[in-house]
């Protein structure tokens, strides 16, 4: 179940923080890039929550941001991941770095976000990958926009629709980008150096 949660913040030290609303505190675990930019204590707060409910337990997770909320739940459906890892995840990178990673296949920098090794961070490369366009800002189950975060991503995009692996492309782009080009820019030098 998911929702939105709005109130006074009354208590928060991580991954823990408790939210009045109306007189009835709600407490919810959140990933550290949710505590980074929390307001002070006694301010107002509006969360996105989801709530998961097992056997044995039911907890409520909140998030600031909608596309945390997306990622938080995408990770959770590869197999093997629960909420303690998700949360590990968002609380070791940014949603759109997260794209990146998968989006290279990455598996040496996504072993290096706490509790995830080498086997898990396979598992989410290759369960993630169809969707990994759309991890970061792209419009699917993770993304709030349209387009890529930055130049670089939007290009290691196009050159993965344009038919090559998503390692490749992100090879490609490092080696084809300099400070200020545009994604255009980026994807002609990229295939330029792929013809040599």
């Amino acid at each position: 179940m998911i929702g939105r949660l709005k109130g006074i913040l009354v208590h928060k030290q991580p991954p823990w923080l408790v939210v009045d609303v109306n007189g009835v505190g709600y407490e919810l675990e959140a990933p550290m890039s949710t505590f980074y930019d929390l307001p002070e204590l006694g301010r107002e707060v509006a969360l996105f929550t989801h709530y998961a409910q097992k056997e044995d337990s039911v907890s409520l997770y909140g998030f600031l941001r909608e596309n945390e909320r997306r990622l938080f739940r995408d990770v959770q459906r590869v197999s093997g991941i629960g909420a303690k890892i998700a949360l590990a995840v968002l609380s070791g990178v940014s949603v759109d770095e997260f794209a990146r990673m998968v989006q290279a296949s990455d598996v040496t920098a996504l072993t290096r976000i706490p509790g995830i090794g080498k086997k898990t961070a396979e598992r989410m490369v290759v369960e993630l990958r169809d969707r990994a366009a759309d991890l970061g800002g792209g419009g699917g189950p993770l993304g709030t926009g349209g387009v890529p975060a930055d130049p670089q991503s939007e290009a290691v995009v196009a050159l993965q629709q344009l038919g090559y692996k998503p390692a490749e492309a992100a090879r490609m782009v490092r080696d084809a980008a300099a400070a200020g080009d545009d994604a255009a820019t980026i994807i002609r030098k990229a295939l330029k150096s792929a013809l040599r």
